[in-house]
This record gives structure tokens, sequence and C-alpha cells, in this order.
């Protein structure tokens, strides 16, 4: 066999397998413990706002989407060590962030904002810090880094999870939760009897996709999607599925709704 078809059976075996693998799946971070956007359903199977997102985001990109389940605060290294491609886990756009990763545009409006103990004499903010005032905080939040910049009396119980958070609070061992708004009002439903809700947001936040720092590339083709899906009604079809009672709670009470 001469050396020109070796050579040409050799690129058409490779040009076959790599046809035959197609493109690499997306991997896709998320922490599901943070119903609904991110969370696991009656079956045990991922589900919620986010994963629908990534989902629809692999489509746009004709890629397999695997979803890598792990806790928030690992989500950053996750991404800068190759673990994962994206986060879609309702992150926080900031400026510190940015400096690490790459943000998406925002496809989610919120903000922070408070759960209190039924019987307490928090109002706002302001009556947080306070000697003796204590709060609950999930590790790795802009909640946990906005109260460490700026309440300096209060005392910070920095926990890993939401719901530890929660019961800090249900149990009067913290006075306030600070959290999103999405959150504050499932937990104060979920717990009317020992806690309030202040959904107006002290401080206005944003959601994004995150990307490997520098991934341009990767960047423009998430915009891209957002822009797509946001003009094709894909988010208020998430808003429809997964949101509707909070989507008309919000309106009740004045606030605008995230989408």
């Amino acid at each position: 066999m001469s050396p020109r078809l070796l050579l040409l059976l050799l690129a058409c075996f490779i040009f076959s397998a790599c046809e035959k693998s197609g493109p690499k799946p997306l991997r896709v971070g998320m922490d599901m413990s943070y119903p609904p956007f991110e969370m696991r359903d009656t079956k045990g199977e991922p589900a919620g706002v986010s994963v629908d997102l990534a989902r629809a985001l692999g489509e746009h990109l004709k890629r397999k989407v695997e979803l890598e389940n792990m806790p928030f605060s690992g989500l950053v290294v996750a991404l800068q060590t190759g673990r994962i491609d994206v986060i879609i886990s309702s992150m926080t756009a900031t400026e510190e962030g940015g400096r690490n990763v790459e943000f998406s545009d925002p496809y989610v409006r919120t903000g922070l904002c408070l759960l209190v103990g039924a019987k307490g004499d928090v109002n706002g903010i302001a009556d947080l810090d306070t000697d003796g005032k204590k709060i609950a905080v999930v590790r790795g939040t802009t909640g946990q880094h906005w109260a460490k910049a700026n309440l300096k009396k209060a005392a910070l119980l920095d926990l890993e999870k939401e719901t530890a958070c929660v019961l800090e609070v249900t149990q009067g061992k913290a006075d306030a939760f600070i959290y999103d708004q999405m959150s504050t009002l499932r937990n104060w439903q979920a717990n009317p009897d020992t806690t309030r809700a202040m959904l107006k947001p002290f401080r206005e936040e944003a959601w994004a996709v995150a990307m490997r720092k520098g991934d341009i590339a990767m960047k423009a083709h998430v915009n891209a999607f957002l822009a797509e899906y946001r003009a094709g009604g894909g988010f208020r079809r998430l808003g429809d599925k997964w949101l509707k009672d909070q989507r008309e709670t919000f309106a009740k009470l004045g606030v605008p709704f995230v989408f």
C-alpha cells in the first residue's frame, strides 16, 4: 500500500470517528438545592428553571447537556479547572466575580431582601447592624459578601445551605436571613407562623451565565442564545411553568417580577 493511500485511509478513519462521536457534551454546573430554579423532582431527576434553560442552551449549541451537581461555593473552581464548561445556577453577576469568570448578559432581575422572625423587631436592613443581632447567610453568595462588607456590628452565621439558614430564623436563633426575593418568598410561604418576608430589595442584582475567563466565543454564543430565547417567549414559558404563583404574589405586592 502506497504512503499516499495509507494517509488517505487514515484521514477518512479520523473524520468518520469525529463525525460519529459528535461535539463534546456541554457540562453545566449548578447547585440543585435551590427550588424552583435548581432542584430534583420527586423521582430524583434534575428539574427547575435553570435545568430547562441549560437544556435549551444545549439544543441551541447542538451539544448534549451533562448536569454537574455541586455546592454553590465550589462552582467557580470547577469552572476554572475545566470540570464544567458553564455555570447556570442563579449566579449573581458582580464586578468582583467578573475578575474570575466571564458573565453573559443578565437573564433575571432580582435583589437581596430579608426573611425575619415573625415576632422580631426587625423592620428593615437598617435594624440589623446592631450589637446582639444575628444574621444567617449562605456561604459564597452575594448576601454573605454584602453582609461582611456592610454590617459591622451584627454577628454573621455563615452556613453552607439555604435550609440551614431558614431553620435558624424559624427557631429564633437568627434575627434575619439575607437572600434573594424568590427564595425568601418561598421560605416565608413555607413558614408563615414563624417568619415574615420583606421582599422589596435593599440591593438590586441580576443573574447571568458564567463561563471561563477569556472564553469570548462561548460568551458570544450564550448571549445570542439568551436574546433568541427571550424573543421567542422562552422566559415567559419558564415563568408559566415554574413561577406562576410567585409572579401573581409579586404582582399583588407591587414588586417587579424577575423575568
